[in-house]
């Protein structure tokens, strides 16, 4: 059956054309044998054989795609070249070859021509210009360029696929330059059926039966112009498909590097591997590189993992691995393949003693990005201590896998030391990665110690005193884990000593006390033998031996620690300094006390009172007591005996024995102290009632705490530095001021006074120009003055030295006793402007104590 094909309409305008131009245009015929669907009529596709122009709009189902001019021929502009015949057909004489643009409509074609047609030899005719040809056969594994697609332009390539049910990757690329669309297509079988659409970038497609499939590419838009390449590679029947050897599997061994062209769809690895095997694939190199893993029956394993990814080999292989960069750039990669169940490469590594490990500690290099591997065996399930160490303190991580590859524990180095529970006896692998962003190969030392074993353990002691130092530990390798015994009861709540790491461990290996509590210490569940295991928090690089200090004490009960009873306000403490960390209070009566603990210059040493049981009573400061009895004070970072000087201030809650001082210290000289000795506790009494507001006086930037208290000894205000401008007082009546010595300070003489300020009777403070004349010295620390209820709502109040030296501060208090306004450095000369309150006010001058005289005014400061 032969095929028509339309033909050109004649051109009414050239029937003058001679005779000799006929024949060469029928001489340039070729004949044209269509094949295919598009042989069928109606609904099939343009085969490649037929096309002579695929930059050419292809027609609507039904019609046929137009034919090159006369003579020529479509040249492919692919950087890979790919076979196509082209047909041309003699036009009728006088005719004009068909643009490019153009396509065939019915009311254009003249009589139809068949295929079967004689082939004329004989003189060229004159050459139409060409666009470049886009479309034909894509062949697998091709990247084909195309130039240029305008407008309404659509491409049509062909895709032969052997295999039924094949996937296709596909790489569509981006159309380059500002003004360019990118391109998208559309993927159909035999019958014209979308099966998919592709679309920019990497993609793929599922098909249908073995057989010859169209992708038509055409811009978004009606207008417009682009660029692009077009690639696709069969999952089932790659055209190339290079091997991985099992020996690449290795730990160690480099793996294989190849070159992802630009516009490439994928490439294919083949490798073989035993069937459940754990395998790791890294992809190596620039860009967005994917990859996904296929089993022998061309079903997905595992992907799209992005450069990299764990895959459990749980169907029968071989097994083809495709890689691919997303957006179609240019990639020279390396996979690195890995087989972490079984592993083949790894160093095997004796499980370490306790003490000094010898040659069963372990050491490697890790390469940039990559891992290195040990394997261990155990003769029984256990838990174990991983000690892993870097050479140059850079953060690594590391995982325990059991020999299929299932994860057992993980971790880094930046995460403590971990323990791992092996659950089998059996062989163990224990990966070790380099440090993440390093460009540089990796040194680092490990150990696996059986924590169920005691080899290499010190001899068993029992508790240490404390008021003895304890024992020092030696270890020559920096991933030494040291182990040492003692017998502990059923009940006894011990505390481990030690500023370096440490853990408790039953005699099973098991750790104990590993549950947060707010009790200090640890409870042994049962008579036996205990083990402390510790090892050097630090290790300084080119170390042969370092050493450090330990202890096990009990706080039930404890042996060795000083005895403290209460002592009095206004004396050094009753319990001598000592560098024990542990005081017995002895406590005559129940109630409630005031406990501080203090190391050092008169540092506060944050602690706790337990009972006799070591169950935590109190925190330090404020305690209550249930009953008369002993009790242990146990400083929160206490150390070994002997390392710090410790003293405790124990005093009952109500301050007896106190001072009396004045409440009109701006008046009345002030008081003058001492504070001799860490923990004193000085205690002065006022007069002034409650609900009254009282200022303290510091002639001086003392380096002491002040704290007000009420009959209950329970805290009403206080002051840490000298800017303390007010203080309310509230709670029952008498109030009594506590002084203690800062941080640092052991020993400080003190002057200082207190004043009432809501409304006292202080002379008034006029509003002129004189002012008053204030004279300070040794014994009149301060000035007060009020300012009646008519006073302006803006006054500003100015103080000028006039004689003598020293400075002053001035402040502003309502009627209530709250300060409204003022400064807190002292100066020669200064002006307070201040918005007053309704009502009277009180204005108080504070000055050095020095000789001087000081004039005091106020004026009117306005509304500004």
């Amino acid at each position: 059956m032969s095929t028509i094909l339309p033909a050109r309409r004649e051109d009414r305008t050239r029937r003058g054309t001679p005779r000799i131009a006929l024949l060469a245009a029928a001489v340039l015929a070729v004949p044209a044998f269509l094949v295919g669907p598009s042989a069928s009529g109606p609904g099939g596709t343009t085969p490649a054989a037929a096309v002579a122009d695929a930059s050419a709009t292809v027609g609507r189902p039904g019609t046929s795609a137009p034919l090159a001019a006369p003579g020529t021929a479509a040249p492919a502009t692919d950087a890979t070249t790919v076979r196509t015949s082209t047909a041309t057909v003699p036009s009728r004489a006088g005719t004009s070859a068909p643009s490019p643009m153009s396509g065939s409509t019915p009311d254009e074609t003249g009589a139809g021509l068949t295929t079967e047609l004689t082939r004329y030899r004989s003189a060229k005719a004159p050459q139409s210009p060409r666009r470049p040809a886009c479309g034909g056969a894509l062949a697998l594994g091709t990247v084909r360029t195309c130039a240029s697609i305008v407008d309404q332009q659509e491409h049509r390539w062909t895709v032969t696929t052997t295999a039924d049910r094949d996937v296709l990757l596909t790489q569509l690329g981006r159309s380059s330059g500002l003004d360019m669309y990118s391109v998208g297509g559309r993927l159909t079988d035999a019958a014209g059926q979308e099966i998919c659409r592709i679309g920019i970038d990497a993609g793929n497609c599922r098909l249908g039966p073995a057989g010859t499939y169209t992708i038509t590419v055409k811009l978004p838009y009606p207008t417009g112009r682009g660029n692009y390449t077009i690639a696709v590679e069969s999952t089932r029947t790659p055209s190339t498909c290079a091997a991985i050897p099992a020996e690449l599997f290795h730990f160690g061994a480099a793996g294989p590097t190849r070159t992802l062209p630009v516009g490439a769809a994928a490439q294919c690895h083949q490798f073989d591997q035993p069937l459940d095997a754990l395998a790791r694939i890294v992809l190596k190199g620039p860009g967005d590189l994917r990859g996904q893993i296929l089993d022998a029956q061309h079903e997905k394993l595992c992907g799209d993992f992005f450069d990299g990814t764990e895959c459990r080999l749980g169907r029968p292989g071989p097994y083809r691995l495709f890689t691919w960069e997303q957006y179609g750039k240019e990639s020279a990669h390396t996979v690195t393949a890995r087989r972490l169940s079984d592993p083949a490469g790894c160093q095997a590594l004796p499980l370490a003693p306790f003490g000094d490990p010898g040659a069963a500690a372990g050491s490697g290099a890790t390469p940039p990005d990559d891992q290195t591997c040990h394997t261990f065996t155990t003769d029984a399930p256990r838990p174990a201590l991983l000690r892993p160490v870097s050479d140059d303190g850079t953060t690594f991580g590391w995982a325990v896998l059991d020999h299929t590859g299932v994860p057992v524990c993980s971790g880094s180095t930046s995460s403590g030391v971990p323990i791992c529970d092996l659950p089998a006896a059996g062989r163990y692998t224990l990966l070790v990665s380099g440090p993440q962003y390093s460009d540089r190969t990796h040194h680092y030392r490990i150990a696996v110690t059986p924590l169920d074993r005691t080899d290499g353990c010190a001899p068993t002691t029992g508790y240490t005193a404390w008021d003895q130092p304890g024992l020092t530990v030696r270890q020559t390798s920096p991933v030494q884990t040291n182990c040492q015994p003692f017998e502990g009861r059923a009940g006894d709540r011990i505390a481990p000593y030690i500023v370096d790491w440490h853990r408790l461990l039953d005699r099973t290996g098991a750790l104990i006390c590993t549950e947060p509590s707010d009790e200090v210490g640890c409870v042994l569940p049962a008579d036996g033998t205990y083990r402390l295991i510790s090892h050097r928090s630090s290790w300084d690089a080119g170390s042969t031996e370092e050493t450090y200090r330990m202890a096990v004490r009990r706080l039930s009960d404890p042996v060795g620690c000083p005895t403290v009873r209460p002592g009095e306000y206004n004396a050094a403490p009753s319990g001598a300094p000592n560098t024990v960390p542990c005081q017995i209070l002895e406590i005559p009566s129940a109630g409630t006390y005031r406990v501080k603990a203090l190391h050092g210059e008169n540092l506060h040493a944050y602690a706790r009172v337990l009972d006799t049981a070591g169950r935590t009573i109190c925190g330090d400061v404020r305690c209550e007591f249930p009953a008369a009895g002993r009790y242990t004070l146990f400083p929160v970072d206490g150390g070994l005996a002997g390392d710090v000087e410790y003293r405790v201030s124990l005093l009952p809650i109500r301050p007896t024995g106190c001072t009396p001082v004045s409440d009109a210290g701006w008046r009345d000289a002030p008081h003058r102290g001492e504070i001799t000795v860490s923990g004193q506790v000085d205690c002065l009494a006022l007069p002034t009632p409650s609900g009254a507001g009282l200022a303290a006086l510091l002639p001086t930037d003392l380096a002491m705490n002040i704290e007000v208290v009420d009959a209950e000894g329970d805290p009403v205000c206080s002051l840490t530095s000298y800017r303390w401008y007010d203080c309310r007082l509230d709670g029952p009546a008498p109030y009594s001021v506590l002084l203690t010595g800062g941080n640092w300070v052991t020993q400080l003489p003190y002057t200082l006074g207190f004043t009432r300020v809501d409304a006292p009777a202080c002379p008034v403070l006029p509003r002129d120009a004189t002012g008053v004349t204030v004279t300070a010295g040794a014994d009149r620390i301060a000035a007060c003055y009020s300012i009646p209820a008519d006073h302006a709502a803006r006054e500003s109040i100015t103080w000028t030295r006039t004689s003598g030296t020293g400075r002053a501060r001035l402040q502003v208090y309502d009627s209530q006793g709250w300060s409204r306004c003022g400064v807190a450095e002292r100066t020669a000369q200064g002006t307070v402007t201040c918005t007053l309150p309704a009502g009277p006010v009180t204005v108080l001058l504070q000055t050095d104590g020095y000789a001087a005289t000081y004039q005091l005014t106020r004026r009117d400061a306005g509304t500004s």
